[in-house]
């Protein structure tokens, strides 16, 4: 292995995960990486394309909630205002039971069925269940002064947290917190009797980028090959993703001689963990009539855990383009074929009519409704092989001369 690109990764790794302290969209610490992002791209003599957008940080104060003479451990729902009420305590746990409920000027606890999976939000373009959309609205509508929800597991959509935010949502402006299912119970016992909430929580304006490195000479063919740069808040996002991060930065060394007829795009997304997406909202703006031009986009995320192989997936490949895939598989025996998910950016990609291959670990292909690791303090640096972060990019470097 070569020894200069080993250190490299290492450096990379330690600096997303541990020099910077929070990649979460908006936040400092974000715009601290993708500058780092841009300055090596230009320094290995990639060109650099920066798209800025609106966002904002999320400031978490924490929130203290209390019924008769108890008090219940919660947590604030990312990106929600702030409060300070006392109200009589009410609560729903189906659509119908909130469609045909009286909570005006209550504060509302959400258990049971309602709550067993996260609400997109509101303004959410890429999926959106007529289901979520009406509970949005049916609140919105209801007159509470705060929500409480009462959550269990659900890592498909919420990752490896428990209890995870049922709102997660910068859009939605009625104050709300979560807490575990069993004591959502518990609080249950308080309905009609008045409880209080105070949840110190403010939301702080600020910038993001995604920033993109461009090679090669015709704009017809591109090949945008992406991984997402910011991280949930709390997490060190070490797989999710700053192993993709890195590995775009690796093979821009790799690549630092490219002269080829196909022009290469290293895009670091901003937003995939954001409640918005909106840095994948910029891109899509920026290329709303380019799509055609792109000939396969390739995307990574969640790559070289520790444990188990290397997943490449693809999806919708012309057959030229699965035979010199299928050669770079067999070269490296660390990695594998892998099943088709569409929890990633390539699925953008994928909704224009882009091939796709989609870059991961096998282990959290196979685990990815079960896992507890992913938005979670759980995935830091101790959990990453950097071996795998060097075979992927040696294994995208062929690939892309191939094509």
């Amino acid at each position: 292995m070569d020894k200069l690109l080993y250190q490299k990764t290492k450096n990379y790794l330690n600096y997303f995960c541990k020099e910077v302290k929070d990649r979460s969209v908006g936040s400092p610490g974000n715009r601290k990486a993708t500058r780092f992002f841009d300055n090596t791209l230009k320094d290995l003599s990639w060109q650099t394309d920066i798209q800025k957008f609106d966002a904002f940080d999320w400031e978490n104060g924490g929130a203290v909630l209390k019924a008769a003479s108890e008090k219940f451990k919660v947590f604030v729902s990312p990106y929600s205002l702030g409060c300070n009420e006392k109200a009589e305590l009410a609560a729903a746990s189906t659509i119908e039971e909130l469609a045909n409920g009286n909570f005006d000027n209550k504060i509302l606890l959400l258990h049971g069925d309602i709550a067993k999976e996260q609400l997109m939000p509101k303004n959410f373009v890429f999926y959106n269940p007529e289901e979520h959309q009406k509970i949005i609205s049916l609140l919105e509508k209801s007159g509470v002064k705060a929500i409480i929800t009462a959550t269990d597991r659900n890592a498909a959509l919420a990752g490896g947290v428990y209890p995870f935010p049922l709102i997660e949502d910068g859009d939605f402006d009625i104050p709300s917190v979560y807490m575990t299912a069993e004591n959502g119970r518990k609080l249950l016992a308080q309905e009609g009797k008045e409880v209080s909430l105070k949840s110190n929580s403010k939301r702080i304006a600020g910038p993001g980028y995604n920033v993109i490195g461009i090679k090669g000479k015709n704009k017809s063919h591109r090949i945008v090959i992406t991984a997402h740069i910011d991280a949930k808040k709390g997490s060190p996002g070490a797989i999710d993703n700053a192993t993709g991060v890195t590995i775009l930065l690796i093979l821009a060394e790799l690549l630092q001689d490219y002269d080829g007829n196909k022009l290469i795009e290293l895009a670091a997304f901003n937003g995939e963990d954001y409640y918005s997406v909106s840095g994948q909202i910029a891109y899509i703006r920026a290329n709303q009539n380019n799509f055609d031009n792109i000939i396969l986009n390739i995307n990574i995320d969640g790559a070289a855990y520790k444990i188990g192989n290397t997943s490449f997936s693809s999806f919708d490949l012309e057959a030229s383009l699965e035979k010199k895939l299928e050669e770079i598989i067999k070269n490296y025996p660390g990695i594998v074929r892998g099943s088709k998910w569409a929890q990633g950016d390539h699925s953008i990609f994928l909704q224009y009519g882009v091939p796709a291959v989609a870059i991961s670990s096998r282990w959290f292909i196979d685990n990815i409704e079960t896992q507890q690791i992913t938005h979670t303090e759980k995935d830091n640096l101790e959990i990453v092989a950097p071996a795998k972060i060097i075979e992927i990019a040696q294994a995208l470097n062929q690939f892309v001369r191939k094509i």
